[in-house]
């Protein structure tokens, strides 16, 4: 039979902050796995170091102590140099902000990502294409940012987040600036588009609503992941 490989590995993770005189440490020797294709959600209050969890996993932060291993590379051994590489190349990225270049329109903010990781003009289009029609965008790929719902910009964000078949998605609270009815499609299409294709999510979110959507929870609480007992209801 085959052997499950964790797509991440987090192994005796610490990471501390100052804040004026105290040092605060958000993670505390935390160790778990996370197997491809899982959605994962990621509660906790505010503060509690959920970003930070996210930031470590995506590179973009590095720990005080441990390891982060995602797909097999160990982040903490790369160079700043290498680990932007590897999250460029490996990791798709989701935030509250939508974050969409305001003087591109909706491809090229897509295709920005695309050249970065030196996908060849012809097929960058093709995915450009694909993805607009997931997300519902097919109509709007020569569209500025500021004519788009709150909705619309963030399904661009899914699209930009994806084109470039990462392994991870990491999503912060993707749906927080976005109306109940609004955040309910986005989340079925982020959830959907990323299980079509494979990958592993971790969303952090306040919601329960999110969470219902993903595999599993996790909460971090007093620099320590714990998974709360799920109640699982009949519908």
């Amino acid at each position: 039979e085959m052997t499950v490989i964790p797509d991440i590995r987090l192994r005796h993770l610490s990471k501390s902050f100052t804040e004026g005189q105290r040092e605060h440490r958000v993670l505390n020797d935390v160790s778990a796995d996370f197997l491809r294709g899982e959605t994962i959600a990621v509660r906790g209050r505010s503060g509690s170091g959920k970003s930070t969890l996210l930031n470590l996993i995506g590179g973009i932060d590095t720990p005080d102590a441990g390891q982060v291993i995602v797909a097999g590379v160990d982040l903490t051994d790369l160079s700043e140099r290498d680990r932007t590489l590897f999250r460029r190349e490996h990791i798709g990225f989701v935030y509250q902000a939508f974050n969409l270049v305001p003087t591109l329109d909706v491809a090229d903010n897509i295709r920005l990502v695309l050249e970065l990781n030196g996908v060849p003009p012809r097929e960058a289009q093709q995915r450009i294409e694909a993805l607009l029609e997931a997300v519902g965008l097919a109509d709007r790929a020569q569209s500025y940012p500021d004519v788009l719902s709150g909705g619309e910009q963030q399904r661009v964000a899914i699209a930009r987040a994806l084109c470039h078949e990462p392994a991870v998605v990491i999503a912060d609270e993707p749906t927080g600036n976005l109306d109940d009815n609004t955040a309910e499609v986005v989340l079925a299409l982020l959830d959907r588009l990323v299980r079509e294709r494979g990958g592993t999510m971790l969303i952090a979110t306040h919601s329960a609503r999110v969470a219902a959507v993903c595999d599993r929870e996790i909460e971090i609480h007093g620099g320590k992941l714990e998974t709360p007992a799920r109640v699982h209801e009949s519908r």
